[in-house]
This record gives structure tokens, C-alpha cells and sequence, in this order.
């Protein structure tokens, strides 16, 4: 089932999110579901907050862009409660881009090697080194089970020059070509 995505503005995608415990209920249909919504929106990582929950899920199909960065794949990952080590290296500036930021794109500087360790859908537990355009995708993601968005990565001056297209977000003055919920309008 494809499910709204929650732009940029709303609540949810402040907020830390819990940890996953094995008795979750109905895990594999959520992951079945953010799969679904990730693909239709043509995406390559969405977290659990971007569908309103507040709860340490990614999920991320990293192939649709491995023609350009080779490292990506084949990799299709489900990681619950993610746990990101910062490996060696300098930080390296890419553009990226996000569900929940419609019709943005910002350089953001971020390490391209780390450690990952993560429980799959079935709780069993993964570690691995990853490197390369890969890593960064886990880092955005397990960002926002952090209560952070990309453009939290980026300078002042920037967020200025994006002010006006961030409060269209906000406003709902923004067009997607999928499902999403906009932040609840303020009152007056």
C-alpha cells in the first residue's frame, strides 16, 4: 500500500524515534508498505518518519543508482534500530535530495566510510563497512530517525537562499507526484 509522504514542516520529522522491538506488530507488512511507497515515489531510502511513524525503520534500494555509483548495487536493505559509526576520512560534498523536501537539492558534506550495525526485519542482526555514495544514503536516512533533515547539513547562507521554496513546503504550495500530508496548518 502506498502511504503518504510527510513533508517537510510537520512535526513527525522533528522527533526521535524509538527503537524497534521484536514483538512489533505487523513489521513485514510495514516494510512491504515503505517499500512500495519508496519505489513509487522514486526514491532510493525512506525512514519511518516520513510516513508518520516515529520508529527506527529504513528501508533502501540503492540499484537505481549504481550506474553511477557502482558500490550501490544489488544493495536492498531493511535496517531497524540502525547504529551508525563514523569511520576514517574527510568529509566529501554531494548533492542531495529528499522525499520529504520536494523540488530541493543541496550540497551537503558528509564521510563516506562508516560502520553500520542494524537488526533486519527478522531481528537478525548485520555489521558492515560501508563506503562510498552508499554511506551516505545511510546516513540521510538514519538521519531522520534523528529528528534531522538534510538541509540541517547545510550553511546559513544556503538556508537563506531556500527560505521562500521551504515555506511553500510548508504552506502545501508545493506539487508532488505522490501521496503526501502536509504540516498541519497553524492556527491564528
Amino acid at each position: 500500500m502506498k502511504l503518504p509522504v510527510y513533508l517537510y514542516g510537520h512535526p513527525v520529522l522533528r522527533q526521535i524515534s524509538e527503537d524497534v522491538a521484536p514483538d512489533y506488530a505487523d513489521l513485514k507488512t510495514l516494510v512491504d508498505n515503505m517499500f512500495e511507497t519508496m519505489y513509487y515515489s522514486e526514491g532510493v531510502g525512506l525512514a519511518a518518519p516520513q510516513i508518520g511513524l516515529n520508529h527506527r525503520i529504513v528501508v533502501i534500494d540503492a540499484d537505481p543508482v549504481a550506474e553511477s555509483f557502482p558500490e550501490c548495487a544489488g544493495r536492498k536493505l531493511v535496517l531497524v534500530n540502525p547504529e551508525i559509526e563514523i569511520l576514517d576520512g574527510d568529509p566529501v560534498s554531494r548533492a542531495e535530495g529528499c522525499l520529504s523536501l520536494p523540488g530541493l537539492s543541496e550540497d551537503v558534506r558528509r564521510v563516506e566510510h562508516i560502520r553500520l550495525k542494524w537488526v533486519d526485519e527478522n531481528f537478525q542482526p548485520h555489521e558492515e563497512e560501508i563506503s562510498g555514495f552508499l554511506a551516505r544514503i545511510v546516513q540521510h536516512e538514519c538521519d531522520h530517525l534523528e529528528g534531522k533533515l538534510y538541509i540541517d547539513h547545510v550553511s546559513l547562507i544556503r538556508k537563506q537562499l531556500i527560505r521562500g521554496k521551504l515555506h511553500n513546503i510548508m504552506e502545501g504550495k508545493t506539487r508532488c507526484d505522490y501521496p503526501v500530508k502536509y504540516a498541519p496548518k497553524k492556527r491564528k
